[in-house]
């Protein structure tokens, strides 16, 4: 894998866990590097980081240190994914938070732009955000 890529995978990784950086910065740092999605294994502790020709790449993350809820609250994590976007609380908060909602994982895809965050037993809750002006 070329070392750009490898570079901003790790960049993105390593800034939304010291919250130096904000989802659409990571965003438009995975787009230039041409990532086309990426899924966050919140119990592994793991991102795995998808290239469009099927390539991959796995990188350690924070390891949660709660404990997922095991109903699902879509509305709970929505109201996660608004506080960060009002810029209320951290990535690590909004991990903790979507966690406490039954969220185990998620799926960001930045073609379709989405996020996708799934439950214990295959629930889920979809994000879109809106294209760039």
């Amino acid at each position: 894998m070329d070392r750009h890529i490898e570079d901003a995978i790790t960049e993105c990784t390593r800034g939304s866990a010291e919250e130096r950086i904000t989802f659409p910065e990571v965003v438009a740092k995975l787009t230039a590097a041409g990532v086309e999605r990426y899924r966050a294994d919140l119990l592994r502790g793991e991102r795995v980081y998808f290239l469009p020709d099927g390539e991959s790449v796995v990188q350690d993350a924070h390891a949660a240190k709660t404990t997922p809820a095991m109903a699902f609250s879509a509305s709970g994590v929505a109201n996660a994914v608004r506080a960060i976007q009002r810029r209320e609380i951290g990535y690590n908060d909004f991990c903790r938070r979507i966690m406490e909602a039954g969220c185990v994982d998620y799926l960001v895809s930045i073609p379709g732009r989405r996020a996708v965050y799934f439950g214990r037993t295959g629930e889920c809750h979809v994000e879109h955000w809106p294209a760039p002006n």
